[in-house]
């Protein structure tokens, strides 16, 4: 075994440590921090970003070989790195919805009324995580996804069918780790901490939501469609008018870092065979069934 391996074992063994694991990635202080992130991962200089990158290597499976470039400038070119073309097809089945990003699946299933779970024992309510209780009654007895991005996964998200944006509501907040150990030890967490309710409209008429939450060294959710960067110092407005059409699989924004996003659908819609609590899936991947006998061709343009 070299020692590449048995820093691995040691790293994976600490991280098992639950207390350790929720004070390491907690009990710091995590918006100063997430600015440091912010400010250090923007330097452009080749030393500095190959030896950032090496030292994450260390830390996580850092895979970039569907990466479109190998080269970086800087830690935050390597974080919102673009793939090769056709490094994730986008499955073509016009009766299902497509997997926004690569994750692994939370917390997934009916919604009961407007109530979700975070974590076994942890439910919170649309109406928390939203503030919008409108949206919330959209999604009542719906279905939901949670999809958990680690640090080392692909960092872009896309449309999961074609649809038309109309309103981002960005609510600023903490930057709670959204990793299982904390999920599973901060009661509403989603609802604390800073995230975007991007609102879509299908072409039948109904509402998909698309939910990214940040974490901690998370610098910020970029929405390029708005002209905004969306991150911790931003404080508003909160409800951004928008008119945004997407393609099933078009490029709709990016982490600056891992984290999560949250999807809600009404009711009638069910999660596609296989993906349950654990599953690993990829963008493009089928997500979520279409009710029977309802189909999707563009949205309107009205």
């Amino acid at each position: 075994m070299n020692l590449a391996q048995k820093w691995r074992q040691l790293r994976d063994a600490l991280l098992l440590q639950e207390d350790l694991n929720f004070l390491l990635t907690n009990r710091i202080p995590r918006n100063t921090l997430t600015h440091f992130m912010g400010w250090f991962s923007q330097i452009r200089h080749p030393w500095v970003a190959r030896a950032s990158i090496a030292v994450w290597r260390w830390f996580a499976d850092l895979d970039l070989s569907d990466a479109r470039q190998q080269h970086f400038d800087s830690l935050h070119d390597c974080f919102t790195r673009e793939l090769q073309p056709g490094a994730r097809p986008v499955d073509p089945d016009p009766q299902v919805l497509c997997s926004p990003c690569d994750a692994i699946v939370g917390a997934c299933g009916p919604v009961a009324g407007t109530t979700v779970c975070q974590a076994k024992g942890f439910p919170y309510t649309l109406e928390d995580l939203t503030g919008d209780d409108s949206l919330a009654r959209h999604h009542r007895n719906g279905c939901y996804v949670t999809l958990r991005l680690t640090s080392s996964m692909y960092h872009r998200f896309h449309a999961p069918a074609d649809l038309t944006v109309r309103q981002v509501n960005y609510l600023s907040g903490d930057t709670w780790n959204v990793n299982p150990v904390a999920l599973q030890r901060v009661e509403k967490l989603f609802c604390k901490n800073e995230r975007a309710l991007i609102q879509g409209e299908l072409a039948t008429g109904q509402t998909l939501s698309l939910v990214p939450v940040a974490a901690v060294l998370v610098a910020s959710i970029r929405l390029p469609w708005l002209n905004l960067r969306l991150h911790l110092r931003y404080r508003g407005p909160n409800r951004i008018p928008c008119h945004a059409r997407f393609t099933r699989g078009q490029e709709m924004g990016w982490f600056e870092h891992g984290s999560t996003i949250l999807v809600f659908l009404p009711a009638g819609f069910a999660l596609c065979e296989g993906i349950a609590p654990g599953t690993r899936v990829r963008m493009g991947q089928r997500l979520v069934h279409i009710p029977p006998g309802v189909g999707l061709s563009p949205p309107s343009d009205t």
